[in-house]
């Protein structure tokens, strides 16, 4: 049972969450701001928005039928009948309890009305990415959200808790990270193009079909790579290119990318997702290197 909630999880996809938080923070760090305990929450807010995202998208993918026996994903627990939907239903809303608390302290404590706005809109989306009358990944606009939320959103927001201000270097290194989400999203979505379609899901990729998605997927990655060397022109400190070392190894992943289809995206979207991390690693050290 440890096994199947921890699957639920997603845990591939987690860096998505993770990343923008030590970004952010490494940041503040570098303008001379951090606070440890701000850090631990803000990283346990933003964890626990993604994994209700993937708890709650778990609940209305199974009522549409979107992970089915033909799914070629990993399984999902409530669609395989592992966990009940009421059961997801009241995890779901307890983690939603714990997250607003957790906010709640955020914004008593420097955060204000800013964050609480982004704590509030954070909650609604991971409702309505796939839940509502209008669920955002059925009409090809998630990976928009996910830019936003997972990028510069998440970025600036942490960095504002740290420091109580916003520059716009801030937003400029946001996008990176929103950039290689996209990319986890978009590897996914690529993936499950058929079993997509069979169920109304119209992600991007199901729009722009299989080839095009994956140019698209080579272009975010480039789009990514291209913030680092905007930031060493910006506040001229040579430190900022670190992230380039990973560049490599995203084109590789991107040449793969073009010989993979089916169940063997899965390793594609694992290798996304390592690319986040590696690179979240380089441009937080960036940062901290004065």
């Amino acid at each position: 049972m440890i096994k199947i909630w921890v699957d639920a999880l997603r845990p591939k996809t987690l860096p998505a969450s993770i990343v923008p938080v030590l970004i952010g923070t490494a940041m503040a760090y570098y303008d001379g701001y951090f606070n440890p305990v701000i850090l631990i929450l803000t990283l346990l807010c933003s964890l626990l928005i993604q994994i209700i995202t993937n708890f709650v998208n778990e609940i209305y993918d199974f009522k549409k039928g979107a992970d089915g026996k033909n799914r070629v994903g990993p399984v999902r627990a409530v669609s395989a009948g592992l966990i009940k939907p009421l059961t997801m239903k009241i995890v779901s809303g307890l983690l939603v309890l714990i997250t607003f608390l957790i906010g709640l302290y955020l914004v008593f404590n420097g955060g204000g009305v800013f964050i609480f706005s982004i704590g509030v809109l954070s909650l609604f989306f991971a409702y309505a990415y796939t839940g509502g009358p209008y669920p955002l990944a059925y009409k090809g606009i998630s990976d928009v959200f996910v830019l936003i939320f997972f990028g510069v959103i998440a970025v600036t927001g942490t960095y504002y808790l740290q420091t109580q201000k916003l520059i716009p270097e801030v937003i400029i290194a946001s996008l990176a990270p929103g950039f290689l989400s996209m990319n986890i999203l978009g590897v996914n979505n690529i993936r499950d193009i058929n079993t997509d379609k069979m169920v109304g899901k119209i992600t991007l990729a199901v729009r722009m079909g299989e080839k095009p998605a994956k140019i698209m997927y080579v272009i975010i990655n480039l789009l990514a790579f291209i913030v680092p060397v905007i930031l060493y022109f910006s506040l001229e400190n040579r430190y900022f290119l670190m992230p380039l070392l990973v560049f490599p190894i995203s084109l590789v992943i991107c040449m793969n990318l073009f010989k993979s289809s089916g169940p063997k995206l899965n390793k594609i979207l694992a290798q996304t997702g390592l690319v986040l991390i590696l690179y979240g690693i380089a441009n937080a050290i960036s940062f901290i290197i004065k």
